[in-house]
């Protein structure tokens, strides 16, 4: 190698031994200055080969840094982690919280209803009445849902979203009552989605929460939320031709809540007081004229809970009013009062709850309001019920009934059948399979009974479970 170095002039042997050399830093470049200084390479010639050099060891250097770049831990940035959620079926990315909740059930409902005849006919009746038995295999009063919920907090507000589809197992007939329709049991046929909740709050500690968009009703929300029956069924209604849900508690008991467009306010809990307060969607009759309503609907809710001495208390009152105005002419208020209590003492709990109306009708909201000239029904009823947990198993019972009165004599005259009392018992047993899965079996007694002496009765068994995530 000395021999070729030694050839003054020959930049080819110069860079023969600069690759040759040992890779210490700057080896190279000290060469190439002590060839220079002895004369051995001119100046053209060092100035070229220490260019090259520098060139080379530059793209060297870019190389390393790349490769150790592709070798290195990805840098933590906190706000592109996805985590789960300290509680729940959820995660948390970025700024957000996204939470899933989910239930699915199904039984097996036999019922019996009465022979029909002269006297059994109940116009608004819950008791079904045919010449033979029925089986299904359908939803409870539940159908199963999938609740998603997005939140998060943004200049000082917590902020959400809820979506919530609730899909029946049972083919549903298409109408004007949409999923809610009675059902059809043929081939080909598709289960309906009833998409209940759609709707966004914002809110903040202190302040209380808003809420804009469709969800369940004020007036009697508590009632149905608290029934035994929510996760069972109850009175089954069509049970030939299901639907996507039974009767539960409805109607023999108190007046459903609903799902309705809505803008509500709900205060924070003060010593376990809470108010609520909403703007609803005006709802026209189902069966009274036709209406165009000008007003909206107003329903309030207040709730108190409470800890006595290891005695839990749940106590409630919601009211509701909306002003309908008739095509023909004229109008009438319907109007709602309801007070309700669920105390839980050991093993058991036990409810009591009462409502009364005018104009709202009976089962659900505007069902038989009115006559046929406009003037309002009033309406009441109730329902009482107990429930004991021993480990896995709970045994409870209930009974309730709901009353419809005539608006006046011309009414009375031109409506004998027309529902006075619709009522029913229930006996459940529970078994809880695992934390999610409960199996339920339960026993119904169902009457209807006419202003004019008529009623029926049924008789039905519910066989089944419900999956709650």
């Amino acid at each position: 190698m000395i021999s070729k170095i030694m050839l003054r002039g020959t930049a080819a042997a110069i860079a023969i031994a600069l690759t040759t050399a040992p890779a210490y830093a700057g080896s190279s470049e000290s060469l190439l200055k002590r060839l220079h200084e002895k004369g051995i390479l001119s100046d053209d010639e060092y100035a070229a080969l220490l260019a090259e050099e520098q060139a080379e060891e530059a793209a060297e250097a870019q190389q390393m840094q790349a490769m150790a770049q592709a070798q290195a831990p990805a840098t933590f940035e906190p706000e592109k982690m996805v985590k789960m959620t300290d509680s729940g079926i959820g995660f948390e990315v970025g700024p957000a919280t996204i939470k899933f909740a989910g239930s699915v059930n199904g039984f097996y409902v036999h019922d019996n209803p009465d022979t029909p005849s002269a006297t059994t006919a109940v116009t608004g009746g819950i008791a079904s009445v045919s010449g033979s038995n029925s089986s299904a295999i359908r939803n409870g009063l539940l159908p199963g849902f999938l609740v998603i919920n997005v939140t998060t907090q943004q200049a000082g507000w917590d902020v959400g979203a809820t979506f919530g589809m609730y899909p029946g197992i049972n083919s549903a007939a298409w109408g004007a009552l949409g999923a809610n329709n009675g059902g059809q049991p043929t081939a080909l046929a598709t289960a309906g989605i009833d998409f209940r909740q759609t709707f966004m709050t914002f809110g903040k500690k202190n302040l209380g929460t808003f809420k804009i968009g469709r969800d369940i009703g004020l007036f009697g929300s508590d009632a149905i939320l608290n029934d035994i029956t929510l996760l069972s069924s109850g009175p089954p209604g069509g049970n030939v031709a299901p639907a996507n849900t039974t009767l539960g508690r409805i109607g023999s008991g108190y007046i459903y809540s609903d799902f309705q467009p809505q803008i509500t306010y709900s205060s924070p809990s003060f010593g376990g007081v809470q108010a609520s307060v909403g703007v609803f969607q005006p709802l026209k009759s189902l069966t009274g004229q036709d209406q165009t309503n000008s007003d909206p609907g107003f329903q309030a809710k207040l709730t108190y809970d409470g800890d006595f001495g290891g005695v839990n208390a749940h106590l409630w009152t919601s009211g509701i009013t909306q002003k309908h105005d008739l095509v023909a002419g004229g109008s009438y208020t319907g109007k709602g009062l309801d007070v309700g209590a669920k105390v839980t003492a050991g093993p058991v709990t036990a409810l009591g709850y009462y409502y009364t109306a005018d104009g709202l009708g009976t089962t659900v909201l505007g069902l038989f309001d009115t006559d046929g000239a406009g003037n309002a029904r009033s309406s009441d009823g109730f329902y009482l019920q107990a429930l004991a947990t021993f480990g896995k198993v709970s045994v409870g019972g209930s009974y309730g009934e709901s009353r419809l009165d005539y608006a006046n004599a011309a009414d009375e005259a031109a409506n004998p059948t027309l529902v006075d009392t619709n009522s029913s018992w229930v006996g459940q047993v529970r078994y809880g399979l695992t934390p999610w899965v409960t199996l339920i079996g339960e026993y119904i007694h169902s009457k209807a009974e006419a202003h004019n002496g008529n009623e029926a009765d049924s008789n039905a068994i519910a066989v089944g479970g419900i999956l709650f995530f």
